[in-house]
């Protein structure tokens, strides 16, 4: 497209793309908004270096004139959107990119690939967090997705609440806490169970967490409190009925003395695991594959769409897809949330070409801008984007009437409205 825009001379029209999604995974009640730190720190490395350029003319993809452009290319135009962990709705325009045809055009698949799985995961842990309660989640996914995608799920799950990671990169680059336990392996390795655990207790102290499901768990836990003591900081189950086992487990640390020794449950743990685990004695929550693979929606579904251009004499005109089920709307769209009398979210207002303004109504602005003249905006990246990203996620959700934290089908919990 851009080797054919240069050549038609319209690669520099300045122009507008939107992202959306249609609609929200069947069932959902609302969308998490992540990744978009990601996104930025990304787009000041996005160039073409001498490997692709090389690459791209070996294997006759574009013509001399498009690598010398690509060569060259830096992104110089204007992202506005909504904030990272911003909750959103079918039709919220989350990212708007305003630069030349050709500069905006080639972040197409990385904006999408970006915002679609961080936000997929988002949402997900989102319904997990909300389910949880006050009880921590962990997320422990690295081993159930690519290895990349670990590091971007363990941030995404932190911007929806997720308290630490076990994925030590994740920790490393983002400023995540950690935390880990032994696996059965360790066990395993042993002559005995209480071999294994004295091995642990003695290098990490007996505050560590035993994993006590590798053979029969009430042997287990009586072995790890002799071994451990009172001070036995936790014990993980990892496998069958966790709600009955919790309690088992529950009565039995606390006949042998250990009433703050903590259980820590695991084992392809989803929302609704969490949901029927709430009456149970529980501690806090390890989420591995079905938080990394968005819980049954594993994209967002966005989509990246031109809705306004120049024309030959550079006047801007609003454009629009007609294809039957996909339909678009031309033209810049604004976004506000309305807020009833008691400060509760009643709807997600869209207008195009002007800032909606509702009458009698209080609304938030919903969108900030993010790159300006390709500069990037400060506060969104790094670990303060993370902090802040998190933040607004707990802030957003706050305002959402109560049907938000049912996990049950249902429409989205604000209607979209047009204007």
């Amino acid at each position: 497209m851009v080797e054919a825009a240069l050549r038609s001379g319209a690669a520099h029209r300045r122009c507008v793309f939107e992202v959306f999604a249609r609609r929200l995974p069947a069932g959902r009640r609302y969308g998490v908004v992540a990744g978009t730190g990601r996104l930025l720190e990304g787009l000041e490395r996005f160039r073409f270096g001498e490997a692709e350029l090389q690459m791209l003319q070996d294997r006759e993809v574009v013509d001399d004139a498009t690598l010398n452009y690509l060569a060259s290319y830096r992104f110089t135009g204007d992202i506005t959107g909504y904030e990272e962990g911003e909750i959103y709705f079918p039709h919220s325009p989350v990212l708007r990119v305003e630069a030349t045809f050709a500069e905006a055009c080639l972040l197409e698949t990385y904006v999408l690939s970006v915002l679609n799985h961080d936000s997929a995961v988002a949402s997900a842990a989102a319904r997990m967090t909300e389910a949880a309660g006050d009880r921590p989640c962990v997320e422990m996914g690295s081993r159930r997705t690519h290895e990349r995608s670990a590091v971007a799920s363990a941030r995404a799950c932190a911007v929806a609440g997720f308290a630490a990671t076990s994925n030590l990169e994740a920790g490393r680059r983002f400023g995540i806490p950690t935390l880990g336990t032994a696996a059965h392996a360790f066990t395993l390795l042993h002559d005995s169970e209480a071999e294994a655990f004295a091995a642990q207790v003695e290098a990490f102290g007996p505050e560590t967490t035993l994993l006590v499901d590798t053979y029969d768990v009430e042997t287990a836990v009586r072995t790890a409190v002799e071994v451990a003591g009172p001070r036995l900081g936790a014990v993980r189950l990892d496998s069958g009925d966790l709600v009955e086992q919790a309690w088992m487990v529950r009565r039995l640390l606390d006949s042998l003395g250990n009433t703050e020794t903590r259980i820590i449950v695991s084992s392809d743990l989803d929302e609704h695991a969490i949901a029927r685990l709430a009456a149970a004695p529980v501690d806090s929550y390890g989420v591995g594959t079905r938080v990394v693979t968005g819980s049954g929606a594993p994209t967002a579904s966005m989509v990246y769409k031109l809705v306004q251009r120049q024309d030959a004499t550079g006047t801007p005109v609003p454009v629009e897809k007609a294809a039957e089920g996909k339909t678009t709307r031309g033209g810049i769209k604004h976004a506000v949330r309305a807020y009833d009398d008691a400060g509760i979210a009643s709807a997600e207002i869209i207008a195009t070409g002007t800032a909606s303004e509702v009458a009698g109504q209080p609304v938030r602005q919903l969108q900030v801008p993010l790159v300006v003249a390709g500069d990037i905006q400060p506060g969104f990246t790094g670990h303060e984007g993370l902090q802040q990203a998190a933040e607004r996620y707990r802030e957003s959700f706050a305002e959402l009437p109560p049907d938000a934290h049912r996990l049950s089908e249902g429409e989205p919990v604000l209607p979209t409205v047009f204007r």
